[in-house]
């Protein structure tokens, strides 16, 4: 981290903060008996298109921007935000996160450590990365080509979206760290009919790259694709039968499943206060030997891995 860091430039030099006054700021919330507090900043674009049957149907952009102010007192949390980034607002939103706990902090903010950290990911910003027009142009050809891979297609809607992030979190404990986050995804949807049947088959993709990589053919005939082989399966499918019996989970969408049954069980806060069944199990089995969870963050370009998490830490 350096003075001349895009993310915190962007975030700083506009509203005429810089790391000292950040450092106040912060040291004003220690005033109380506050274990430890952050700024998160955080900017976001976001840009969606939709086609059906050749048209475009929805199309929308979006910005949010903004700062959090988070303060932790033993067991109690203060937060509070600000929509407009300048001091005052700052000062205003720490007053609010310090109210937690009673007046007669000793503690400092720590001096900041500039560590250097690999990013995963480009920072190129997918947005720009295709103008609107080839934007559509993608939409058109996924159209076209589900179309052209059976007749029985009917329908068709594709969507394009792209975001990009960028978030600065500086902490008491010397943390000072940003990070850009682009993200991207397209998906296709078609609808085939035969004797007076109709399903719905889908597919997609998306990662952390720019807009760019999406815009393949090769890439994009694949996706159409197993869309329509999805619906041709569902046309033909016969309907399950009843009763009890073992179910197998694929990769994907489980891990919605997997999140819900287990994955809030595993946040450091339940398993600080001892109050989950995962507690203390740190090398233990829990789960069946048939069991394969992987959850790696560091996958490079991949949607769901981050350079940093949003307490700063590689």
């Amino acid at each position: 981290m350096n003075s001349s860091n895009p993310v915190k430039d962007y975030f700083l030099k506009s509203a005429q903060l810089d790391e000292h006054l950040l450092s106040d700021i912060l040291n004003s919330i220690l005033t109380h008996k506050i274990d430890n507090a952050e700024f998160y900043f955080q900017s976001v674009r976001h840009e969606s298109w939709g086609l059906e049957d050749g048209i475009v149907k929805d199309a929308s952009f979006h910005v949010d921007r903004g700062v959090g102010v988070r303060a932790l007192a033993a067991e109690k949390t203060g937060f509070s935000y600000c929509e407009e980034i300048s001091k005052a607002s700052l000062e205003r939103a720490a007053a609010a996160a310090r109210s937690i706990a009673p007046e007669g902090g000793k503690l400092k903010v720590k001096p900041i450590i500039h560590s250097q950290v690999s990013p995963i990911y480009s920072s190129s910003d997918p947005l720009s990365s295709l103008t609107e027009d080839q934007k559509i142009d993608l939409l058109k050809q996924l159209d076209q080509m589900a179309r052209a891979k059976d007749p029985r297609v009917t329908q068709v809607m594709a969507s394009l979206s792209g975001v990009f992030e960028q978030v600065l979190v500086m902490a008491t404990d010397g943390t000072l760290a940003s990070d850009i986050r682009p993200l991207v995804r397209v998906n296709v949807s078609v609808i085939v009919e035969h004797n007076d049947r109709r399903e719905r088959g889908s597919a997609g993709m998306g990662g952390r790259y720019d807009l760019a990589q999406l815009n393949n053919p090769a890439t994009l005939d694949s996706l159409a694709d197993e869309a329509v082989r999805m619906a041709l399966v569902n046309l033909d499918a016969i309907a399950a039968p009843a009763g009890i019996m073992p179910v197998v989970l694929g990769a994907g969408w489980p891990g919605v499943l997997l999140h819900e049954a287990v994955g809030h069980g595993l946040e450091g806060d339940f398993n600080r206060k001892g109050s989950s069944t995962f507690s203390n199990r740190m090398g233990k089995m829990v789960a069946s030997p048939l069991v394969s969870v992987v959850d790696d963050g560091t996958i490079l370009g991949s949607r769901g891995s981050l350079t940093i998490d949003d307490e700063g830490t590689p």
